[in-house]
């Protein structure tokens, strides 16, 4: 894939792009982090003969939208695509994958005698930002974090999963494709989770058809080696944060048009997808850590538990699940607030250097559309740009709204 040229950073709407796009047409179901649902097979949209493992939130069909002008103010890099000459030809199927999950225990035809092959250790790569890293899970001078608990649980006695963890705090997903990617095709995972995206909308260089062909191109390479998928959708930092709405709104549209890559993306691959976007969980103190970005010990369990119960629907969890309650002492007052008056320090020093002085520019923007009534012309321009971005992966059924 070639990178499509840059766009301008639309800040402000003068004109209405289009109307809004109609309401759900079809659904795939997804897991919700709060409580889980069982899980269903569902065709995917695409037409692509595969189906999508995932279980409470709802994926929908978009019809085609009319580009969007470059507008100033939505916290999204807008992209409009050329309209397609007449005629224009089909785009070419996607090539068959190959068995979602590899064998993993040699058995042995009937009546040859010979005693079947002990079970290989299923193989569990973990890439990503500090989420997967295990921040906010400490466990003696280090971080476990949900990656490491699920591992422990994917395997058994005689044959205990193999993990690596891939993930470096800070991450975006360009730093997954060109540098975290390789190293875990290297090791030929049977269970691939990529859980990534947040740091981008942290970023002034927040560009959604970047990152979803980084994306792309990550899931395309894991799950053509038959590598199983996990993904998730997170909660926007701005609600985390519990900025104010001015400042929150930006940080959020951003998050949301993520997630809606990532919904997207799940069902091409057939990932085992968790919704862990919203939900009771969020508004959970005891799930997060001191910094309210990363979940605490509660919360990283909570999603490795998540992830073990869809797993284990199809044989690909045969360990004991991670047990949901904390088995270390909470951090204490006095530790939580050393650490954000130290590593918490240096990040926000790095976010007002970096992403500060355009998220005030789109505070003003939004103080300036809610004063005359405008503020849908805002996510009319984001859903604009994300419809452009999945057409830059040739996903021809984008997300009709960005809400979750």
């Amino acid at each position: 894939m070639t990178a499509s040229p840059a766009g301008a950073l639309a800040d402000e709407s003068k004109d209405d792009p289009s109307a809004a796009s109609p309401g759900p047409t079809a659904a795939t179901r997804h897991l919700t982090a709060a409580s889980p649902q069982p899980t269903t097979a569902t065709a995917d949209p695409t037409g692509a003969g595969r189906t999508a493992i995932v279980a409470g939130a709802e994926v929908y069909p978009v019809p085609d939208l009319a580009p969007a002008p470059e507008l100033p103010g939505s916290g999204v890099i807008v992209r409009p695509a050329p309209p397609a000459p007449p005629e224009a030809p089909a785009l070419p199927a996607r090539p068959a994958r190959p068995a979602r999950v590899r064998p993993l225990t040699a058995v042995p035809g009937p009546g040859s005698g010979t005693p079947s092959a002990p079970p290989r250790a299923l193989r569990f790569a973990a890439l990503g930002d500090s989420l997967t890293e295990g921040v906010g899970d400490r466990v003696g001078d280090g971080w476990r974090g949900w990656a490491a608990l699920l591992a422990a649980g994917l395997g058994d006695r005689s044959a205990p999963a193999e993990f690596r963890n891939f993930a470096v705090s800070g991450a975006l997903t360009e730093d997954v494709a060109e540098r975290q990617a390789p190293e875990a095709l290297a090791f030929r995972p049977d269970i691939a989770s990529v859980l990534v995206g947040v740091n981008d909308t942290l970023r002034c260089t927040f560009d959604i058809e970047e990152l979803t062909r980084h994306l792309d191109s990550v899931f395309d390479r894991l799950t053509a080696r038959g590598t199983v998928l996990l993904t998730a959708c997170l909660p926007d930092p701005g609600t985390m944060l519990g900025l104010p709405l001015p400042l929150a709104r930006p940080l959020a549209r951003r998050q949301r048009a993520v997630n809606a890559v990532v919904h997207a993306l799940s069902a091409r691959y057939d990932a085992v997808h968790l919704h862990a976007g919203d939900g009771a969980w969020v508004l959970d103190r005891s799930m997060w850590s001191a910094d309210r970005l990363h979940p605490g010990e509660r919360g990283h369990r909570m999603i490795a538990l998540r992830f073990h119960e869809l797993l284990g629907g199809y044989g690909l969890a045969r360990g004991q699940a991670p047990g949901a309650e904390p088995t270390q002492p909470a951090p204490t007052r006095a530790a939580s607030l050393l650490w954000l008056a130290t590593a918490g320090t240096g990040w926000v020093a790095r976010r007002c250097t970096d992403l500060l002085p355009q998220l005030m520019r789109l505070a003003g923007s939004e103080v300036r559309h809610w004063a005359r009534g405008t503020s849908e012309r805002l996510d009319r321009s984001a859903e604009h740009a994300l419809t452009a971005a999945l057409a830059a992966v040739s996903l021809e059924v984008p997300l009709a709204r960005m809400g979750e």
